[in-house]
């Protein structure tokens, strides 16, 4: 049997294993009711994480369809991207894959060396798409945070009177 078919049969399990991989990022309190909350609508950030990973997963084995792929792997991104998580926390999930992948068939793993390869070189692209996504969330964070604090200093200075409706302020010393 390759390791495909091995993988695809242990799939529940390994799938379960990495979400608790990842659900183990988060501090104990949040990573007990992550894990214990079976309601998509009272646990979604579980439930999008869990769905996204079997998707992934599914991925990974059938050659990496990247549209497909990133429509399971951006929605858990996003959501790491704006926690207090550092990129390689963030991303780093991904990679947590591979030791859960060698647990799980490592008989296989060793009669199918370059079956391996492809796997792992998959779930180093899968870290890739990941970081990008990654940065592009948090380059967005900080957009929105600089437009905030600018509109917020117009207000200030419009409140102030330091400002008239041209946008030139009132005390620069150009004529009206």
């Amino acid at each position: 049997m390759g390791l495909n078919e091995v993988l695809v049969k242990k799939k529940p399990v390994i799938v379960r294993d990495w979400f608790d991989k990842v659900v183990d990022t988060y501090p104990s309190d949040t990573s007990r009711f992550l894990k214990s909350q079976k309601d998509p609508f009272a646990n979604p950030v579980g439930n999008t994480t869990l769905r996204g990973l079997e998707g992934m997963f599914d991925e990974i084995l059938a050659g990496m369809d990247n549209t497909a792929l990133l429509s399971f792997l951006d929605p858990i991104i996003r959501i790491r991207a704006v926690q207090s998580f550092s990129a390689s926390q963030a991303t780093g999930f991904i990679f947590s894959l591979k030791n859960i992948l060698r647990t799980a068939a490592e008989k296989e793993i060793h009669e199918n060396p370059s079956e391996w390869l492809k796997l792992d070189s998959r779930i180093d692209t899968l870290g890739l798409l990941s970081f990008d996504i990654y940065m592009g969330c948090r380059e967005k964070v900080y957009e929105i945070k600089a437009f905030e604090e600018k509109n917020r200093m117009y207000r200030v200075l419009e409140r102030s009177g330091l400002l008239k409706e041209s946008g030139v302020p009132k005390e620069s010393g150009v004529p009206e």
